[in-house]
C-alpha cells in the first residue's frame, strides 16, 4: 500500500511540473522509464461516446477507433483491466480503466515486453488512477481533450447544451450511483440534465426547453443556470422551482420549458420531487417497474398563480430511479419497450444503464431523433448502504450511519 501511494504521488508530481497539454506525454515518460513499458497512450470516447481517440504526442496520433463491440468497450463497461499478448513477441498489451469516482474518463493502454506480473499490473492501476486526476485537474486549463473528442464537426447549440451537463456525467458515493446519458436530435431539442452532491443530500434535474437549435440551447442555459443559483443559495426544492419559473418568464421571450427536480435525503433515505409538467420517473423495485404516481405542476414559464408542490417519493435499498425526457417516448421509438428494457438491464451499472436506454431508442429511430432523448438514473443503496467500488461497481462493505 506504501509503495502504491508513494508512486502515485510522484506520478501526479511529475504531470504537475509539467505544462497542462504535456503532461499525458510526461506520465508516459514516467512509465517507460520507471516500470520499463514500450508504449503507453490515452485513449478517450468522442462526445457521442461511440469512437475512441487518442490523446498526447503533440494532438491525435491515430484514426478514431469503433468502440462498440471492441476489447476497449469491454473495459469501459467492466471497468475491469484486460491483458492479452501485444504483437511483438513475448510482449503483452494491458488495457486500464481511467476513471474518477465512478465517472469513466477514458483508458490507458500500455505494452509491456514479457509477462508484466502482479507487481506491475499494481503498479499500472496505480498509474491508470493518478491519470483520472491529471485529466481532470488538467482540462480546465486547455482544450486538448475537448479537442480531441471531436471526430465531427459541433454545432454552436450543440456546444452550449454539452456545456451544460455535468462536467462528471457519472457519480459514485456510499448511498448511491448516479448517471446521465443524452442522445442529441439533429436540431438540438434543449435537453438537460444535472447533479450535485452536498453533505446530506443529492439533488438532481432533469429538464427539457421548447424549441430547437440555439433557441432551445439559449433557453437551456436560462433555466440550468437559475435552477444552479437556487440550489448553491440553499434555496429548497419549491423555491428553486420558483427562481427558474421566474426566470423564464422574464426573460424566455414567451418560451416555456418542462422539469423535474429530486432531492434526497441521505441520512434519512427520504426523497422529494417538484414535478413541472414533465413525464413521470420510473421506478425499478425488486424486478417490477412502475410509473411513479405523482402530480404535474405547469411547465417553467407558463403563468400561474399556484405555487410548485413539493411530492414525497418513497425509495427503498435496491431501488433504481429512472428520469427522462419525452425524447424517450417519441413516435419513432415505440418499439423500444422501456420499462422491458429497464428491467433488463438491472444488473448493469447505471453508467451503463443510460447508455443502453439512450441507445436503445436513437436505434429505434435509425439515428435519426427529432427530439433529444435524455435518461438519468439513481440507484440508491440507503442511508446504510453497500459502499460500491467507483470503479468496477462490485459491493466492498457495509457502512455505518453517517450523522
Amino acid at each position: 500500500m506504501a509503495e502504491s501511494e508513494g508512486e502515485f504521488a510522484a506520478l501526479l508530481a511529475a504531470a504537475e511540473s509539467s505544462s497542462p497539454v504535456d503532461s499525458v506525454d510526461v506520465l508516459a515518460g514516467e512509465l517507460r522509464q520507471r516500470f520499463g513499458v514500450s508504449a503507453a497512450s490515452l485513449l478517450v470516447t468522442d462526445v457521442l461516446g461511440q469512437t475512441l481517440v487518442r490523446v498526447g504526442e503533440g494532438g491525435r496520433s491515430t484514426e478514431p477507433i469503433t468502440l462498440r463491440g471492441s476489447v476497449y468497450e469491454q473495459v469501459f463497461r467492466t471497468q475491469r483491466p484486460h491483458q492479452e499478448p501485444a504483437p511483438a513477441p513475448g510482449g503483452h498489451r494491458l488495457i486500464f480503466p481511467v476513471t474518477n469516482r465512478g465517472d469513466p474518463l477514458g483508458l490507458l493502454e500500455v505494452t509491456v515486453p514479457g509477462d508484466p506480473g502482479d507487481r506491475l499490473r499494481t503498479q499500472l492501476a496505480t498509474a491508470a488512477h493518478a491519470l483520472a486526476y491529471v485529466v481532470v485537474t488538467d482540462g480546465r486549463f486547455t482544450d486538448l481533450y475537448h479537442r480531441n473528442r471531436r471526430t465531427t464537426d459541433v454545432s454552436l447549440a450543440a456546444e452550449i447544451q454539452y456545456h451544460l451537463l455535468p462536467s462528471a456525467l457519472c457519480c459514485e458515493a456510499a448511498q448511491f450511483a448516479v448517471a446521465g446519458a443524452l442522445e442529441p436530435a439533429a436540431t438540438i431539442g434543449g435537453d438537460t440534465f444535472d447533479y450535485s452532491l452536498d453533505r446530506h443530500t443529492v439533488q438532481l434535474s432533469v429538464t427539457d426547453a421548447m424549441g430547437h437549435n440555439v433557441a432551445a440551447a439559449l433557453l437551456a442555459t436560462l433555466l440550468v443556470s437559475a435552477l444552479r443559483e437556487g440550489r448553491r443559495a440553499g434555496a429548497g426544492l419549491a423555491e428553486q422551482a420558483r427562481r427558474a419559473h421566474q426566470a423564464v418568464l422574464d426573460h424566455g421571450m414567451g418560451a416555456m420549458a418542462t422539469g423535474q427536480l429530486i432531492r434526497v435525503d441521505l441520512r434519512a433515505g427520504r426523497a422529494e420531487l417538484v414535478n413541472a409538467g414533465h413525464p413521470r420517473p420510473l421506478r425499478l423495485r425488486g424486478g417490477t417497474v412502475e410509473e411513479i404516481a405523482l402530480a404535474a405542476d405547469l411547465p417553467f414559464g407558463v403563468a400561474s398563480s399556484g405555487a410548485y408542490r413539493v411530492q414525497d417519493v418513497e425509495l427503498r435499498p435496491g431501488d433504481r430511479l429512472i428520469m427522462l425526457t419525452d425524447g424517450m417516448q417519441e413516435r419513432s421509438a415505440t418499439e423500444v419497450d422501456l420499462p422491458a428494457l429497464i428491467a433488463g438491464t438491472r444488473e448493469l451499472h447505471p453508467r451503463e444503464a443510460v447508455r443502453a436506454l439512450a441507445g436503445a431508442v436513437a436505434d429505434a429511430a435509425e439515428g435519426r431523433l427529432t427530439d433529444d432523448a435524455t435518461v438519468m438514473c439513481l440507484d440508491w443503496y440507503g442511508p446504510q448502504g453497500v459502499r460500491r467500488d467507483a470503479e468496477t461497481g462490485a459491493n466492498l462493505r457495509r457502512t455505518s450511519r453517517r450523522q
